[in-house]
């Protein structure tokens, strides 16, 4: 899967929609609002798949 920045994805363990704002080799920086708090964290990129709405599975 090959991510650019403003993809939605999510942990493949589960977890929030997260929108990609960096891609540095394998290191995918995200963000996304838990409530009206803004998160911030990085991922290895295999730790991520492509977001998918539930009533679209």
């Amino acid at each position: 899967m090959a991510l650019k920045v403003g993809d939605l994805v999510q942990l493949k363990s589960g977890g929030p929609k997260m929108t990609v704002n960096q891609v540095s080799g394998d290191t995918i920086w995200t963000s996304w609002f838990a409530g009206a708090k803004h998160e911030r964290a990085n991922f290895y990129k295999d730790a991520l798949k492509e977001y998918v709405e539930e009533d679209k599975k």
